[in-house]
């Protein structure tokens, strides 16, 4: 990672009670967003505690807001992007096209970092079998894509995927499946459609966004409400078990 001395939180931030949340600046997260940025914020401040660890590769990284959490947790960082990210980043470490084969060696990292990414990536087949290469033997893949979710980044917006289907990827490029968990359900999915549907209509709706996702935060007391038939956002967790 470059220049980490000058890096600043973006999307992610803590609280004052030392939550990892979504910042309340709009110039990092949209009003309408902030509802689903604080859940898979708190899905990666538990898991990144748990399992990151020695040689990090975050891929796709835009801004490296996670590394608020993994900072401390890992020997060394490695941040990868496209050069059409919407997210400019001085950190970076390489520009990279993702639809292509990644300028590592086969074992290189123990934890890999796939954070809102893999809706973008045409050929996703390809990427899960490069992670799998350079990913060394017992490391994590940690992971997350929206479902129920609107059109974001256009035209590089391509996929939703189910939970059957990331399950294939991760069997296909040889990882073996550790969790794959749907965060949200009916009602997170439902808050979120209205967040975004109110936050650009004005003061008024602003106001109605924000004072929606609050008060659907606090009833859920930073819980998630998970239906398996109506997930917002699917996480998963990968390792690479030793060859037989």
């Amino acid at each position: 990672m470059k220049n980490p001395e000058t890096w600043r939180a973006s999307k992610y931030v803590r609280d004052k009670n030392g939550l990892l949340t979504a910042s309340r600046n709009p110039l990092e997260v949209g009003v309408g967003s902030r509802f689903i940025a604080d859940i898979i914020a708190q899905w990666y401040d538990s898991v990144l505690k748990q399992y990151a660890g020695g040689r990090l590769l975050d891929l796709g990284c835009g801004k490296s807001p996670l590394y608020l959490v993994y900072k401390n947790l890992v020997n060394d960082i490695t941040l990868v992007d496209w050069e059409n990210s919407l997210h400019p980043n001085e950190h970076l470490d390489f520009s990279c096209d993702l639809t292509k084969a990644l300028p590592f060696k086969d074992n290189e990292f123990d934890t890999i970092i796939l954070s809102d990414v893999l809706e973008h990536i045409p050929e996703p087949e390809f990427l899960f079998s490069e992670i799998a290469r350079i990913l060394n033997t017992d490391g994590i893949l940690l992971m997350n894509v929206p479902f129920f979710y609107w059109i974001h980044e256009a035209p590089h917006d391509y996929y939703r995927y189910t939970e059957f289907k990331l399950r294939d990827f991760a069997e296909k490029s040889g990882l073996s499946l550790v969790s794959c968990s749907c965060l949200g359900g009916v009602f997170t999915v439902l808050i979120d459609i209205m967040a975004k549907i109110l936050a650009p209509r004005g003061r008024c709706g602003e106001f109605c966004s924000k004072t929606l996702q609050a008060i659907a935060k606090k009833i859920l007391k930073n819980k998630m409400l998970s239906h398996p038939e109506f997930p917002l956002v699917y996480a998963m967790i990968c390792k690479k078990e030793a060859s037989t």
